[in-house]
């Protein structure tokens, strides 16, 4: 009798669990909170911005996954897990069995200390806006619309800050700026991607950001919300018609709480992502913990997706956790981060030069890169990714090379199965079998699926197809 497999959450890491299930003997459940079917949350600010229509965004539809003999259940509210009974009860009473039971709920928004944001009837000042999920850009969009519209027929443009100078706050921030808002933003760190980059490839993209127009406050707080704007701790008062909220998330951990599972920041798992309190219950994404670290990022959360894949189809799968790719991808603005290239030990080789708005920074462990930070031009991400995840020895002057950018004619030397896209895990291999962009449905998603890719596929799609 086929597993019964209950996937609470509907979000990024289930669709790639319930694709890497397919034809595996399971009958899969997937309760999605929201009443959208899963999409990727990376490009909202590209919905924002205007660039892509929302509906672009979905990853699965319900018919793909009714195709698959899976249930989606949107709009289903997980109230608690009944572990005796091995059994979760929905909001409505509903009760549904599972053998396998896996947490992917993801995080949840938190709102900043600032006074002013609540009002006294407990509803949200109309000028915040938290910016985490589909619904949450449709209801900025709405409320934007009408403050554009009049800025341009009075010449003057609305206003926005944005609290948060972490990757999606940039994100949203340069959205706002397409679309004709003024926008600042502010950080409490001393400097912005605080969690991803150094001092120095902070500076630079804060210059490049100033560069673009946007006005950048680091090292200062929001501390409250009037009429005239909202103060910082520094004593600026920053006149605004919107304030948005990308700072401040959690683990989404009730769940597991309230049904006695080991939960520290996330829900702790061990190697085969299960909880180390009950080792039928799974957690994957930004609700795991593992190795006492929890991920905010799409790459990371698809492996495990497809590691607790394996695992559900009884092979020997186990996920180490090391390998870490975040990446930003903003009009204007392009950063990569492998691995942590602030705290990694090794040798490190590292170019700045804020006049072209880039920064360069690899640590090497061994002769093998254990991290990296790229800032600005991203020409070498493709190649840096391939020698970070398969710790390629390197020769004593090829870590310098790498920090130069690429000539935009040479050739790209990777063989078929080197992974171009990470995030939706497109091969160099796949684009090499693909006589033009619009007839690769694999070059199709790493260009649309992460948002991080595109430009390194579009540059590569000429190049591979020409040598086949």
């Amino acid at each position: 009798m086929p597993e019964r497999v209950v996937v609470v959450g509907g979000g990024m890491a289930a669709a790639r669990l319930a694709e890497s299930l397919v034809g595996a003997d399971v009958r899969l459940t997937v309760l999605a909170d929201e009443h959208h079917a899963p999409y990727n949350r990376i490009l909202l600010s590209a919905v924002l911005e205007g660039t892509h229509p929302a509906d672009a965004l979905t990853l699965r539809s319900p018919a793909w996954f009714a195709a698959q003999g899976f249930e989606l259940r949107l709009g289903a509210r997980v109230l608690e897990i009944d572990r005796t009974a091995s059994e979760v009860v929905l909001v409505d009473g509903e009760r549904i069995a599972f053998d396998r039971l896996v947490l992917a709920c993801g995080s949840i928004p938190s709102l900043p200390p600032v006074r002013g944001l609540v009002r006294r009837d407990g509803t949200l000042d109309p000028r915040v806006h938290p910016f985490r999920s589909l619904g949450d850009c449709h209801r900025l969009d709405a409320a934007l619309g009408p403050l554009v519209e009049h800025g341009l027929s009075a010449g003057n443009a609305p206003r926005a800050v944005v609290v948060g100078g972490g990757l999606l706050g940039l994100q949203v921030a340069r959205a706002l700026s397409v679309r004709g808002v003024s926008t600042e933003v502010v950080e409490g760190a001393d400097h912005l991607l605080a969690r991803q980059l150094g001092p120095r490839a902070g500076a630079v993209l804060a210059r490049d950001l100033r560069r673009l127009g946007t006005a950048v406050y680091t090292g200062a707080r929001a501390v409250r919300l009037t009429d005239a704007g909202l103060h910082l701790d520094n004593g600026a008062v920053l006149s605004t018609d919107l304030v948005v909220l990308t700072a401040g998330g959690r683990p989404s951990t009730a769940l597991a709480r309230r049904a006695g599972l080991m939960v520290g920041r996330g829900v702790v798992v061990d190697r085969t992502l299960a909880s180390v309190t009950d080792d039928r219950i799974h957690a994957i994404g930004d609700c795991a913990e593992h190795r006492r670290r929890t991920t905010g990022f799409v790459a990371p959360a698809w492996e495990q997706a497809e590691v607790l894949a394996r695992v559900l189809r009884g092979e020997d799968a186990e996920y180490d956790g090391r390998r870490s790719v975040a990446r930003l991808r903003a009009t204007g603005l392009d950063v990569a981060v492998l691995g942590d290239a602030e705290g990694a030990d090794g040798d490190v080789v590292e170019v700045t030069n804020p006049i072209a708005g880039s920064h360069r920074r690899l640590v090497l462990h061994g002769g093998r890169v254990v991290a990296a930070a790229l800032v600005g031009n991203l020409s070498r991400v493709g190649l840096i990714t391939q020698l970070y995840d398969r710790g390629t020895l390197l020769g004593p002057d090829e870590p310098g090379r790498l920090l130069l950018p690429e000539p935009a004619d040479a050739p790209a030397p990777l063989p078929d199965d080197a992974e171009v896209c990470a995030c939706a895990g497109v091969t160099a291999g796949e684009i090499r079998a693909c006589s033009s962009m619009g007839e690769c449905a694999d070059v199709t998603r790493a260009t649309t699926g992460c948002g991080g890719c595109a430009d390194v596929v579009r540059r590569l799609v000429g190049t591979l197809s020409a040598a086949t």
